[in-house]
């Protein structure tokens, strides 16, 4: 019920984190609500929140049924991000140290709470995140030194939300642009 109560304030526009500051019991009921995709970390109910609100205020009772995301989705999110920090990219080798990808299960979990608040599409996640690493293996490339070794593993990426200034910037018509390896010498 306090779940409940907490999601019709924040329905009603109540200041709910202000109000749970001080009160780890509310954090508590808060975090739960995020972690199963009802409210987000803003502090905003989501879709699925608002469903089940009206779904509570209906007279008439017939299954709530929480939508579903797609496997799918969340397989080739996963497949996109770097296993490892090691990689070949214009015929150059960048040796790294470490692997990428970590969590399966957090993060399909994460991921799924991400799409569940509707601000992000599975697609302009998996853009997103390979204009990051297309970004790091471009200045790696440029410096000779691999600056795919600073790319966070999977779950911190998405725990952190470091995927959103690149979904602003894929919005706004950005696009890697790859550099040429050079063909020839460059005698004269």
């Amino acid at each position: 019920m306090d779940m409940v109560f907490l999601m019709m304030m924040l329905h009603e526009q109540y200041d709910v984190k202000l109000i749970s500051e001080d009160n780890p019991k509310l954090q508590m009921l808060c975090q739960s609500l995020h972690r199963k995709g009802l409210i987000t970390a803003e502090y905003k109910i989501t879709e699925t929140g608002t469903k089940l609100l009206e779904y509570l205020k209906a007279k008439t009772r017939q299954k709530f049924v929480k939508p579903k995301i797609s496997a799918q989705e969340f397989d080739d999110w996963w497949e996109a991000y770097p296993g490892t920090d090691s990689f070949e990219y214009l015929g150059v080798k960048f040796q790294g140290s470490r692997s990428l990808r970590s969590g399966k299960e957090d993060c399909r979990i994460k991921f799924n709470v991400i799409l569940s608040e509707k601000e992000y599409t599975a697609q302009e996640l998996i853009d997103a995140m390979k204009y990051d690493v297309n970004l790091k293996k471009e200045a790696s490339y440029k410096e000779k030194k691999n600056k795919l070794s600073f790319m966070q593993n999977s779950i911190t990426y998405l725990n952190q939300r470091s995927y959103e200034p690149f979904i602003d910037l894929i919005r706004a018509g950005a696009v890697v642009k790859q550099s040429v390896k050079p063909v020839g010498g460059t005698d004269i």
